[in-house]
């Protein structure tokens, strides 16, 4: 078939990780309550982690972590883009929303990975992102 334009598959990988302290996501809470939780947390994180702090915190880092792997930061994508949640092994899993979503498909970025850890004082999220991506090379006919 011949239309001028040979496209071939890459394989996309992006990786991000994240780390915060617990007590900086403490204060943020202390300081401004549900006000905080719902700019930041979908209802279904906050239903998860009901009010734990290292576990926002930990969400809080893998929504970063997600935000580095797209190569944008929250601004670009909103926080309530990136939602972490359980799956049914209570394994974390990313669900992307609205302009997150787009620019992982535009990226051909389309399955995730999650991992979440905590001490007293930190939380951290490593993700990592990978698919395939569609590329236009030069002229000339698929066989």
């Amino acid at each position: 078939m011949s239309n001028g334009v040979k496209m071939s598959s890459s394989v996309s990988l992006a990786v991000g990780v994240d780390v915060v302290e617990i007590e900086r996501i403490r204060a943020a809470l202390d300081r401004h309550g549900q006000r905080f939780l719902d700019r930041v947390f979908t209802p279904a994180e906050q239903a998860y982690c009901r009010g734990q702090v290292p576990c926002l915190a930990a969400r809080w880092a893998a929504k970063e972590a997600v935000a580095k792997a797209l190569g944008c930061g929250i601004g670009d994508v909103a926080w309530r883009e990136i939602e972490i949640v359980a799956d049914e092994r209570r394994r974390p899993t990313v669900k992307l929303l609205g302009a997150a979503a787009h620019v992982a498909a535009a990226q051909g970025l389309e399955q995730w990975a999650v991992s979440l850890s905590h001490t007293r004082e930190h939380a951290v999220a490593v993700v990592v992102a990978q698919g395939l991506r569609n590329t236009a090379g030069g002229s000339g006919d698929d066989v």
